[in-house]
């Protein structure tokens, strides 16, 4: 008898949605694009949707604590 195997991802995402990003980070969507426009965030942008990498997060949130 063959054991089927389910992988479900532990990892988190490479990427956020901004609703999601902005949801965890605590901040709203007006903050969110100022913070785009002083060139503060970077994103990517994907099939039409904005993606914010995981790393943006890591990086403003490291800044914020400095």
């Amino acid at each position: 008898m063959q054991q089927t195997t389910i992988n479900i991802p532990s990892e988190r995402p490479l990427a956020f949605r901004v609703d999601d990003f902005c949801r965890k980070i605590g901040i709203g969507r007006t903050t969110f694009y100022e913070l785009i426009k002083e060139k503060k965030i970077k994103t990517v942008i994907i099939g039409g949707r904005r993606l914010v990498p995981a790393t943006e997060a890591d990086r403003l949130l490291s800044e914020g604590m400095q």
